[in-house]
Protein backbone atom coordinates (compact mmCIF):
# COMPACT_ATOMS: atom_id res chain seq x y z
CA UNK A 1 0.00 0.00 0.00
CA UNK A 2 2.91 2.36 0.80
CA UNK A 3 4.45 1.62 -2.58
CA UNK A 4 1.16 2.44 -4.28
CA UNK A 5 0.88 5.77 -2.44
CA UNK A 6 4.47 6.80 -3.29
CA UNK A 7 3.89 5.86 -6.91
CA UNK A 8 0.71 7.92 -6.98
CA UNK A 9 2.52 10.91 -5.41
CA UNK A 10 5.29 10.72 -8.00
CA UNK A 11 2.65 10.76 -10.76
CA UNK A 12 1.03 13.83 -9.23
CA UNK A 13 4.40 15.62 -8.82
CA UNK A 14 5.26 14.95 -12.44
CA UNK A 15 1.91 16.31 -13.59
CA UNK A 16 2.28 19.43 -11.43
CA UNK A 17 5.81 20.00 -12.83
CA UNK A 18 4.58 19.64 -16.40
CA UNK A 19 1.82 22.15 -15.74
CA UNK A 20 4.34 24.61 -14.28
CA UNK A 21 6.66 24.34 -17.28
CA UNK A 22 3.76 24.87 -19.65
CA UNK A 23 2.75 28.06 -17.82
CA UNK A 24 6.34 29.44 -17.89
CA UNK A 25 6.70 28.84 -21.61
CA UNK A 26 3.37 30.35 -22.50
CA UNK A 27 3.64 33.40 -20.22
CA UNK A 28 7.34 34.13 -20.80
CA UNK A 29 8.77 33.02 -24.12
CA UNK A 30 5.84 32.96 -26.52
CA UNK A 31 3.56 35.64 -25.13
CA UNK A 32 4.35 38.16 -27.94
CA UNK A 33 3.03 35.77 -30.55
CA UNK A 34 -0.67 36.52 -30.38
CA UNK A 35 -1.75 34.02 -32.99
CA UNK A 36 -0.32 31.07 -31.05
CA UNK A 37 -2.06 31.79 -27.76
CA UNK A 38 -5.37 30.03 -28.48
CA UNK A 39 -3.55 26.97 -29.79
CA UNK A 40 -1.21 26.83 -26.77
CA UNK A 41 -4.15 27.30 -24.39
CA UNK A 42 -5.92 24.43 -26.10
CA UNK A 43 -2.81 22.27 -25.79
CA UNK A 44 -2.43 23.18 -22.11
CA UNK A 45 -6.10 22.33 -21.45
CA UNK A 46 -5.79 19.09 -23.37
CA UNK A 47 -2.63 18.07 -21.49
CA UNK A 48 -4.15 18.91 -18.11
CA UNK A 49 -7.40 17.09 -18.93
CA UNK A 50 -5.54 14.08 -20.22
CA UNK A 51 -3.39 13.99 -17.08
CA UNK A 52 -6.46 14.18 -14.84
CA UNK A 53 -8.11 11.33 -16.71
CA UNK A 54 -4.94 9.31 -16.34
CA UNK A 55 -4.87 9.87 -12.57
CA UNK A 56 -8.54 8.97 -12.22
CA UNK A 57 -8.04 5.82 -14.28
CA UNK A 58 -4.98 4.89 -12.21
CA UNK A 59 -6.77 5.41 -8.88
CA UNK A 60 -9.87 3.55 -10.10
CA UNK A 61 -7.77 0.59 -11.21
CA UNK A 62 -6.02 0.47 -7.84
CA UNK A 63 -9.31 0.63 -5.93
CA UNK A 64 -10.84 -2.13 -8.06
CA UNK A 65 -7.80 -4.30 -7.41
CA UNK A 66 -7.98 -3.71 -3.65
CA UNK A 67 -11.74 -4.38 -3.66
CA UNK A 68 -11.34 -7.66 -5.56
CA UNK A 69 -8.68 -8.80 -3.06
CA UNK A 70 -10.98 -7.85 -0.18
CA UNK A 71 -13.87 -9.81 -1.68
CA UNK A 72 -11.66 -12.84 -2.27
CA UNK A 73 -10.52 -12.67 1.37
CA UNK A 74 -14.11 -12.51 2.62
CA UNK A 75 -15.20 -15.36 0.37
CA UNK A 76 -12.34 -17.54 1.61
CA UNK A 77 -12.41 -16.75 5.33
CA UNK A 78 -16.01 -15.62 6.00
CA UNK A 79 -18.28 -17.25 3.38
CA UNK A 80 -21.57 -16.46 5.17
CA UNK A 81 -20.66 -12.81 5.62
CA UNK A 82 -19.48 -12.67 2.01
CA UNK A 83 -22.91 -13.87 0.85
CA UNK A 84 -24.57 -11.02 2.75
CA UNK A 85 -21.99 -8.54 1.55
CA UNK A 86 -22.36 -9.65 -2.07
CA UNK A 87 -26.15 -9.52 -1.80
CA UNK A 88 -26.01 -5.96 -0.47
CA UNK A 89 -23.61 -4.79 -3.18
CA UNK A 90 -25.79 -6.25 -5.92
CA UNK A 91 -28.90 -4.92 -4.20
CA UNK A 92 -27.59 -1.36 -4.10
CA UNK A 93 -26.57 -1.63 -7.74
CA UNK A 94 -30.04 -2.84 -8.76
CA UNK A 95 -31.71 -0.19 -6.61
CA UNK A 96 -29.58 2.52 -8.22
CA UNK A 97 -30.51 1.25 -11.69
CA UNK A 98 -34.20 1.19 -10.75
CA UNK A 99 -33.99 4.74 -9.37
CA UNK A 100 -32.44 5.97 -12.62
CA UNK A 101 -35.10 4.17 -14.66
CA UNK A 102 -37.89 5.60 -12.52
CA UNK A 103 -36.45 9.12 -12.90
CA UNK A 104 -36.33 8.64 -16.67
CA UNK A 105 -39.94 7.42 -16.76
CA UNK A 106 -41.09 10.34 -14.60
CA UNK A 107 -39.34 12.82 -16.90
CA UNK A 108 -41.03 11.25 -19.89
CA UNK A 109 -44.42 11.40 -18.20
CA UNK A 110 -43.87 15.07 -17.31
CA UNK A 111 -42.43 16.24 -20.64
CA UNK A 112 -44.69 14.23 -22.95
CA UNK A 113 -47.84 14.38 -20.81
CA UNK A 114 -48.03 10.58 -20.55
CA UNK A 115 -50.39 9.22 -17.90
CA UNK A 116 -49.69 6.13 -15.80
CA UNK A 117 -52.38 4.10 -17.56
CA UNK A 118 -50.72 4.72 -20.95
CA UNK A 119 -47.26 3.49 -19.95
CA UNK A 120 -45.87 0.17 -21.25
CA UNK A 121 -46.35 -2.76 -18.89
CA UNK A 122 -42.74 -3.05 -17.72
CA UNK A 123 -42.46 0.67 -16.92
CA UNK A 124 -45.81 0.58 -15.12
CA UNK A 125 -44.76 -2.44 -13.05
CA UNK A 126 -41.39 -0.83 -12.22
CA UNK A 127 -43.09 2.32 -10.90
CA UNK A 128 -45.51 0.26 -8.82
CA UNK A 129 -42.80 -1.92 -7.27
CA UNK A 130 -40.42 0.99 -6.68
CA UNK A 131 -43.10 2.95 -4.84
CA UNK A 132 -43.88 -0.02 -2.57
CA UNK A 133 -40.16 -0.55 -1.89
CA UNK A 134 -39.63 3.11 -0.98
CA UNK A 135 -42.62 3.03 1.40
CA UNK A 136 -41.21 -0.08 3.08
CA UNK A 137 -37.75 1.51 3.41
CA UNK A 138 -39.03 4.68 5.11
CA UNK A 139 -39.22 3.23 8.69
CA UNK A 140 -35.65 1.93 8.41
CA UNK A 141 -34.42 5.36 7.31
CA UNK A 142 -36.24 7.02 10.23
CA UNK A 143 -34.66 4.58 12.71
CA UNK A 144 -31.18 5.33 11.37
CA UNK A 145 -31.45 9.13 11.82
CA UNK A 146 -30.25 9.40 15.48
CA UNK A 147 -26.45 9.36 16.07
CA UNK A 148 -24.87 5.89 16.19
CA UNK A 149 -28.23 4.31 15.31
CA UNK A 150 -26.75 2.84 12.14
CA UNK A 151 -25.21 0.03 14.23
CA UNK A 152 -28.66 -0.87 15.54
CA UNK A 153 -30.01 -0.75 12.00
CA UNK A 154 -27.43 -3.30 10.81
CA UNK A 155 -28.40 -5.65 13.64
CA UNK A 156 -32.09 -5.28 12.84
CA UNK A 157 -31.45 -5.84 9.14
CA UNK A 158 -29.53 -9.01 9.91
CA UNK A 159 -32.15 -10.53 12.22
CA UNK A 160 -35.31 -9.20 10.48
CA UNK A 161 -34.54 -9.13 6.74
CA UNK A 162 -38.10 -9.95 5.66
CA UNK A 163 -39.68 -7.20 7.70
CA UNK A 164 -37.09 -4.46 7.08
CA UNK A 165 -35.35 -5.14 3.77
CA UNK A 166 -36.79 -4.76 0.30
CA UNK A 167 -36.42 -7.69 -2.16
CA UNK A 168 -33.29 -6.13 -3.73
CA UNK A 169 -31.38 -7.15 -0.58
CA UNK A 170 -32.72 -10.68 -0.23
CA UNK A 171 -30.62 -13.67 -1.20
CA UNK A 172 -32.14 -16.01 -3.83
CA UNK A 173 -33.09 -18.53 -1.13
CA UNK A 174 -34.64 -15.75 0.97
CA UNK A 175 -36.71 -14.58 -1.98
CA UNK A 176 -38.27 -18.03 -2.34
CA UNK A 177 -38.69 -18.42 1.43
CA UNK A 178 -40.19 -14.98 2.03
CA UNK A 179 -42.57 -15.25 -0.91
CA UNK A 180 -43.84 -18.46 0.65
CA UNK A 181 -44.29 -16.73 4.02
CA UNK A 182 -46.18 -13.79 2.51
CA UNK A 183 -48.39 -16.11 0.48
CA UNK A 184 -49.23 -18.19 3.55
CA UNK A 185 -50.31 -15.00 5.32
CA UNK A 186 -52.39 -14.07 2.29
CA UNK A 187 -53.89 -17.57 2.03
CA UNK A 188 -55.37 -17.26 5.54
CA UNK A 189 -57.88 -14.77 4.14
CA UNK A 190 -58.99 -16.73 1.07
CA UNK A 191 -61.66 -18.78 2.86
CA UNK A 192 -63.04 -15.79 4.83
CA UNK A 193 -63.42 -13.81 1.59
CA UNK A 194 -65.21 -16.73 -0.05
CA UNK A 195 -67.44 -17.17 3.03
CA UNK A 196 -68.25 -13.46 3.02
CA UNK A 197 -69.14 -13.67 -0.67
CA UNK A 198 -71.50 -16.57 0.02
CA UNK A 199 -73.17 -14.75 2.93
CA UNK A 200 -73.62 -11.62 0.82
CA UNK A 201 -75.33 -13.64 -1.91
CA UNK A 202 -78.46 -13.78 0.26
CA UNK A 203 -78.82 -10.02 -0.13
CA UNK A 204 -79.07 -10.24 -3.93
CA UNK A 205 -82.63 -9.54 -5.01
CA UNK A 206 -82.39 -10.95 -8.52
CA UNK A 207 -83.11 -14.67 -8.05
CA UNK A 208 -81.26 -15.74 -11.18
CA UNK A 209 -78.09 -13.83 -10.26
CA UNK A 210 -78.39 -15.01 -6.68
CA UNK A 211 -78.51 -18.63 -7.84
CA UNK A 212 -75.48 -18.15 -10.10
CA UNK A 213 -73.44 -16.59 -7.29
CA UNK A 214 -74.39 -19.35 -4.85
CA UNK A 215 -73.49 -22.03 -7.38
CA UNK A 216 -70.16 -20.31 -8.03
CA UNK A 217 -69.33 -20.19 -4.32
CA UNK A 218 -70.38 -23.82 -3.79
CA UNK A 219 -68.27 -24.97 -6.72
CA UNK A 220 -65.17 -23.21 -5.41
CA UNK A 221 -65.77 -24.46 -1.85
CA UNK A 222 -65.89 -28.00 -3.21
CA UNK A 223 -62.39 -27.61 -4.65
CA UNK A 224 -63.29 -27.04 -8.30
CA UNK A 225 -61.77 -24.26 -10.41
CA UNK A 226 -64.57 -22.17 -11.95
CA UNK A 227 -64.70 -21.35 -15.64
CA UNK A 228 -64.15 -17.81 -16.80
CA UNK A 229 -67.71 -17.70 -18.17
CA UNK A 230 -69.11 -18.61 -14.72
CA UNK A 231 -67.24 -15.74 -13.10
CA UNK A 232 -68.28 -13.22 -15.73
CA UNK A 233 -71.91 -14.35 -15.46
CA UNK A 234 -72.18 -12.53 -12.10
CA UNK A 235 -70.16 -9.43 -13.01
CA UNK A 236 -73.15 -7.09 -12.76
CA UNK A 237 -73.39 -7.79 -9.01
CA UNK A 238 -69.98 -6.19 -8.40
CA UNK A 239 -70.73 -2.72 -9.75
CA UNK A 240 -73.32 -1.73 -7.12
CA UNK A 241 -74.70 -2.91 -3.78
CA UNK A 242 -73.96 -5.21 -2.04
CA UNK A 243 -70.66 -6.25 -3.69
CA UNK A 244 -69.50 -3.04 -5.39
CA UNK A 245 -66.23 -1.72 -4.02
CA UNK A 246 -67.90 1.38 -2.55
CA UNK A 247 -70.88 -0.59 -1.18
CA UNK A 248 -69.08 -3.60 0.26
CA UNK A 249 -69.10 -4.34 3.99
CA UNK A 250 -66.07 -3.19 5.96
CA UNK A 251 -65.48 -6.73 7.19
CA UNK A 252 -65.24 -8.03 3.64
CA UNK A 253 -62.81 -5.25 2.74
CA UNK A 254 -60.67 -6.13 5.76
CA UNK A 255 -60.37 -9.71 4.48
CA UNK A 256 -59.58 -8.59 0.92
CA UNK A 257 -56.85 -6.11 1.93
CA UNK A 258 -54.22 -8.77 2.85
CA UNK A 259 -54.72 -10.34 -0.58
CA UNK A 260 -52.99 -7.22 -1.94
CA UNK A 261 -50.53 -7.10 1.00
CA UNK A 262 -52.37 -4.14 2.51
CA UNK A 263 -52.95 -3.76 6.23
CA UNK A 264 -56.57 -4.25 7.38
CA UNK A 265 -55.90 -2.27 10.60
CA UNK A 266 -57.23 1.05 9.34
CA UNK A 267 -60.57 2.86 9.47
CA UNK A 268 -63.12 1.57 6.99
CA UNK A 269 -63.06 4.62 4.71
CA UNK A 270 -59.26 4.42 4.39
CA UNK A 271 -59.40 0.70 3.60
CA UNK A 272 -61.96 1.35 0.88
CA UNK A 273 -59.89 4.18 -0.59
CA UNK A 274 -56.71 2.09 -0.68
CA UNK A 275 -58.49 -0.92 -2.13
CA UNK A 276 -60.00 1.18 -4.89
CA UNK A 277 -56.59 2.68 -5.79
CA UNK A 278 -54.85 -0.70 -5.87
CA UNK A 279 -57.69 -2.34 -7.77
CA UNK A 280 -57.60 0.36 -10.45
CA UNK A 281 -53.83 0.07 -10.64
CA UNK A 282 -54.12 -3.70 -11.08
CA UNK A 283 -56.72 -3.24 -13.82
CA UNK A 284 -54.42 -0.79 -15.65
CA UNK A 285 -51.54 -3.24 -15.30
CA UNK A 286 -53.68 -5.98 -16.82
CA UNK A 287 -54.59 -3.77 -19.77
CA UNK A 288 -50.93 -2.88 -20.35
CA UNK A 289 -50.03 -6.57 -20.12
CA UNK A 290 -52.75 -7.34 -22.66
CA UNK A 291 -51.20 -4.79 -25.04
CA UNK A 292 -47.75 -6.32 -24.57
CA UNK A 293 -48.89 -9.94 -24.73
CA UNK A 294 -48.24 -12.43 -21.88
CA UNK A 295 -46.04 -14.51 -24.20
CA UNK A 296 -43.51 -11.63 -24.18
CA UNK A 297 -42.81 -12.06 -20.46
CA UNK A 298 -39.67 -13.78 -19.24
CA UNK A 299 -40.11 -16.65 -16.79
CA UNK A 300 -39.26 -14.40 -13.83
CA UNK A 301 -41.72 -11.73 -15.02
CA UNK A 302 -44.38 -14.39 -15.58
CA UNK A 303 -44.01 -15.78 -12.07
CA UNK A 304 -44.01 -12.29 -10.55
CA UNK A 305 -47.17 -11.35 -12.48
CA UNK A 306 -48.96 -14.45 -11.17
CA UNK A 307 -47.73 -13.89 -7.62
CA UNK A 308 -49.00 -10.30 -7.55
CA UNK A 309 -52.43 -11.55 -8.64
CA UNK A 310 -52.73 -14.17 -5.91
CA UNK A 311 -51.00 -17.32 -7.17
CA UNK A 312 -48.09 -18.99 -5.36
CA UNK A 313 -46.16 -19.34 -8.61
CA UNK A 314 -42.91 -20.78 -7.21
CA UNK A 315 -44.62 -24.17 -6.85
CA UNK A 316 -45.81 -24.29 -10.46
CA UNK A 317 -44.09 -24.78 -13.79
CA UNK A 318 -44.09 -22.14 -16.53
CA UNK A 319 -46.95 -23.69 -18.50
CA UNK A 320 -49.22 -23.73 -15.44
CA UNK A 321 -48.37 -20.10 -14.71
CA UNK A 322 -49.06 -19.11 -18.31
CA UNK A 323 -52.38 -20.98 -18.34
CA UNK A 324 -53.50 -19.35 -15.10
CA UNK A 325 -52.46 -15.85 -16.21
CA UNK A 326 -54.38 -16.36 -19.46
CA UNK A 327 -57.55 -17.10 -17.48
CA UNK A 328 -56.98 -14.07 -15.27
CA UNK A 329 -56.58 -11.76 -18.26
CA UNK A 330 -59.76 -13.16 -19.84
CA UNK A 331 -61.66 -12.04 -16.74
CA UNK A 332 -59.83 -8.74 -16.37
CA UNK A 333 -60.12 -7.69 -20.01
CA UNK A 334 -63.91 -8.09 -19.85
CA UNK A 335 -64.41 -5.84 -16.81
CA UNK A 336 -65.30 -2.18 -16.65
CA UNK A 337 -63.71 0.14 -14.11
CA UNK A 338 -66.93 0.08 -12.09
CA UNK A 339 -66.60 -3.73 -11.76
CA UNK A 340 -63.10 -3.86 -10.23
CA UNK A 341 -64.55 -5.47 -7.10
CA UNK A 342 -64.91 -8.68 -9.12
CA UNK A 343 -61.22 -8.43 -10.04
CA UNK A 344 -60.32 -8.43 -6.34
CA UNK A 345 -62.61 -11.38 -5.64
CA UNK A 346 -61.08 -13.21 -8.61
CA UNK A 347 -57.86 -13.47 -6.58
CA UNK A 348 -59.81 -15.99 -4.50
CA UNK A 349 -62.01 -17.53 -7.17
CA UNK A 350 -59.15 -18.31 -9.58
CA UNK A 351 -56.31 -19.16 -7.21
CA UNK A 352 -57.75 -20.95 -4.18
CA UNK A 353 -58.00 -24.35 -5.92
CA UNK A 354 -55.37 -23.97 -8.65
CA UNK A 355 -53.95 -26.27 -9.94
CA UNK A 356 -56.20 -28.78 -8.15
CA UNK A 357 -59.70 -29.58 -9.34
CA UNK A 358 -60.99 -29.45 -12.89
CA UNK A 359 -59.77 -26.37 -14.64
CA UNK A 360 -61.71 -24.94 -17.54
CA UNK A 361 -61.76 -21.88 -19.73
Amino acid sequence: MALSCSSLCSHLSFIRLCGLRTNIIINGLYSPVKSCQPRLSLCRHYSSSKARHGVVRYVTTKLQRVNSKYEAFLKRRFPRFFLLYNTFVKGFRLLYQDANSVARIKRKMYSDGVQFKDLPYREMELLRQFRRNVIKAVPLVVISIPPFANYLVFVLMYFFPRQLLIPHFWTPSQQVEFQGVYHSLRAQHLRPVLKGLENTSHQVKDRQLQGRLKDLCTKVQNGVNPRVSEILAVRSLFSGPPLGLKRMSTQQMRHISPLLFLTPRLPGFLIGWRLNNHAMELLQLDRALGRLGPHQLSEAELRQACYVRGLHSTRLDSNQCREWLSQWLQVSSSLKESEVSLLLHSIVLLSINYPKGSSGH
